[in-house]
């Protein structure tokens, strides 16, 4: 074995060892143990009256603790933490109840029904499971599959949301549709066109069945993406490469708290979020103590609609967070492939449809990331007789989640930099949702195909993808305002200089909600939370900037019941004051929602959000139009923001960063 094999094995067991998240006491923003799933599923049974056998949990998740609580426990950490709680929504009788278990005293605080028409809890993978395998024993199913010839023991069937569309009363429906997966593992692109059930939740059993058109089935050829059945030609092998730290990793896991170079904060894992981060504070060398920044950030929800308004697919517009649930569908990383060599792991759970806890093994990743690029540098040559250069390498800590959710693999990544930055990644890969057709070629199509012919029979369709995050920010400390530095052209007319215009700054600060809705793109603008009760020795506002990256605005016209369902698209950057129960952009319950509770109209009420504690939300989203180069599998499509420090430190907080050993900085006579 090699010198640098045998340092990879040391390193992996040494990682396994030494990162191993500790399970002491609580932190009271750590997720749910599998203890304390069964203990919440226990004490739900017992308050339900027989029969029991149609009780589901449909969410359990930490119910986090108020704000002031915790501000209270973190100032003196020795002292009793805040009751232990979690937040269940169950379903009962065709009923959605929402319950409050405390979990430190063991019983239930509240059970509250919900009484809205206008939407449905989180869909679990138990139903969703058995709905997928009622096809295989109904017959007119069964008969379609043989007029079509195809081998039914080849055939795959799974889960559509299927939204709302004006209905006054929306039942708990799940469409069904199915793939053909005999030659290939990639079911996604060889659905069966025109065949779709519709299955009752709460029943679970087909209320529906459709089969409205023959379109051929797309060939099985060239979509295979497993390695083991590619076939010669290959495209180029790429070199190994190892990593090597032998000073050792920079940062420690205690529990779910992280400490890194000049960073803390706390990693929590939801259900339906995903990955949570909270508690984000970054050491000052100057002031000789760690600032606050993000109080608690996560993807509050994900809208995709399609762009195909035809029987078979107008209702294919996917909440993804909230109708399957971004942490429910996280997958296992794969350790050296999803990972670097240098990266800890963290198991999840989450509770199964009966109460008992699932675990995703490696659910999430936390490695050190040394990317060649430069934490900032200067070469100066203007000083007679010296040469210097002086080069800071860039490094950085990455959290990451991967969630597949049906056809498409999201990777969802925190990164922290030691300059102060949070930079929020968001790649797209995994398979297209497309549309069976009878085109071979482009030339063939005389109608509005809504999507690009990617290969025989195949339609990639157009559609959107918007991410929400929710950004509690509370910039060294809870009260901040939310200003808008608009960048304006002024024109020179006194003659006092060649110049005729120049850019300047005119700030402005956002009183209400509506003050700051932005559609980004209309004019330039520096976009900043300040904290207006601190400034820098020289008077600026301490804050933190938001650097837009992809930008993209809805296209859908504005009274589209998707777009209703779905109008936090309809700007790029809102601000909200906090609220505890304000956290899912789309609501709480969106499965089937008819639009009238989420972030949109929340912000009617245009309360005030000057020298308060705020929440900034953002939606980072683009136009999606299929390319060939995106079939069979895509290629990961990376788009992110970021979150930087402006006037927070009284000077560049990395200056005095010391490089790796092996680095040198060099002054030249």
């Amino acid at each position: 074995m090699a010198a640098s094999t045998l340092k990879l094995v040391f390193f992996l067991l040494f990682s396994f060892f030494t990162f191993s998240p500790i399970t002491s006491s609580h932190h009271p923003l750590d997720p749910l143990t599998p203890s304390e799933f069964k203990l919440v599923r226990t004490l739900v049974k017992k308050s339900y009256p027989s029969p029991k056998h149609n009780l589901t949990f449909q969410y359990i998740s930490l119910d986090e603790p108020d704000k002031p609580a915790l501000h209270s426990w973190l100032s003196k950490p020795k002292s009793k933490p805040p009751p232990r709680r979690a937040f269940v929504i169950t379903r009962l009788n065709r009923q959605s109840h929402e319950l409050i278990v405390d979990l430190s005293n063991r019983y239930i605080v509240s059970d509250k029904v919900y009484n809205g028409n206008d939407g449905y809890p989180l869909l679990t993978f138990d139903e969703q499971t058995v709905a997928s395998e009622l096809p295989f024993s109904y017959k007119p199913f069964i008969d379609s599959v043989k007029k079509r010839r195809l081998n039914l023991s080849e055939v795959v069937c799974t889960t559509f949301s299927v939204g709302w569309f004006g209905e006054e009363h929306s039942g708990r429906v799940i469409k069904i549709l199915c793939f053909y997966i005999e030659g290939s593992a990639n079911l996604y692109v060889r659905p069966l066109e025109g065949v779709s059930l519709l299955v009752d939740l709460d029943e679970l059993k087909i209320v529906e069945y459709y089969d409205r058109a023959r379109v051929p089935v797309p060939k099985a050829e060239g979509t295979e993406y497993r390695r083991s059945k590619q076939k010669p030609p290959f495209g180029p092998r790429l070199n190994r490469f190892a990593i090597e730290q032998p000073d050792g990793p920079g940062f420690k896991i205690n529990g779910h708290k992280i400490s890194w170079a000049n960073w803390e904060f706390h990693v929590g894992f939801d259900v339906r979020a995903g990955p949570i981060i909270s508690l984000a504070s970054i050491y000052d060398l100057e002031k000789g103590t760690y600032r606050q920044v993000l109080y608690r950030g996560f993807v509050s929800e994900l809208f995709v609609p399609y762009m195909d308004p035809t029987e078979e697919w107008y209702y294919k517009t996917f909440f993804d967070a909230g109708e399957f649930g971004f942490g429910q569908s996280a997958v296992p990383l794969e350790p050296l492939a999803d990972c670097p060599a240098n990266a800890a792991f963290i198991d999840a759970y989450y509770a199964g449809e009966d109460g008992t806890p699932a675990k995703i093994s490696n659910a999430i990743c936390i490695f050190e990331q040394h990317s060649g690029s430069v934490l900032w540098r200067h070469t100066e040559i203007a000083i007679p007789g010296e040469v210097i250069t002086e080069v800071r390498p860039e490094v950085s800590l990455i959290v990451r989640m991967v969630t597949t959710i049906g056809n498409y693999d999201y990777i969802l990544d925190w990164e922290f930099k030691p300059s102060g930055s949070i930079k929020i990644g968001v790649g797209l890969t995994g398979i297209l949702e497309v549309k069976a057709a009878d085109y071979t070629h482009t030339s063939q199509i005389k109608e509005e195909a809504y999507g690009t012919l990617l290969a025989k029979n195949t339609i990639g369709v157009y559609h959107d993808h918007f991410l929400t995050y929710y950004l509690d920010l509370d910039v060294d400390g809870e009260a901040n305002s939310f200003v808008k530095n608009n960048l304006v052209t002024k024109r020179v007319t006194d003659k006092s200089s060649l110049r005729k215009s120049y850019w300047t700054v005119e700030s402005e600060t956002a009183k209400t909600e509506s003050d700051a809705k932005i559609q980004l793109g209309l004019k330039p603008s520096e976009l900043v939370l300040v904290n207006p009760n601190k400034k820098t020795k020289p008077g600026n506002n301490i804050g933190y900037r938001l650097i837009p990256g992809s930008i993209s605005n809805p296209l859908l016209s504005s009274d589209d019941f998707p777009q209703i369902r779905g109008a936090f698209s309809n700007y790029n950057v809102w601000v909200t004051p906090y609220n505890k129960s304000e956290k899912w952009a789309g609501g709480q319950y969106i499965d089937r929602s008819h639009g009238d509770d989420t972030l949109a109209t929340w912000s009617l009420r245009n309360r005030g959000i000057e020298n308060k504690d705020i929440v900034l939300w953002y939606t980072m989203g683009f136009h999606h139009v299929p390319c060939q180069e995106d079939f069979p599998i895509m290629p990961t499509l990376s788009v992110g923001f970021e979150l930087r420090p402006t006037n927070f430190f009284e000077s560049n907080p990395v200056l005095k960063t010391k490089p790796p050993n092996h680095v040198n900085c060099t002054t030249k006579p």
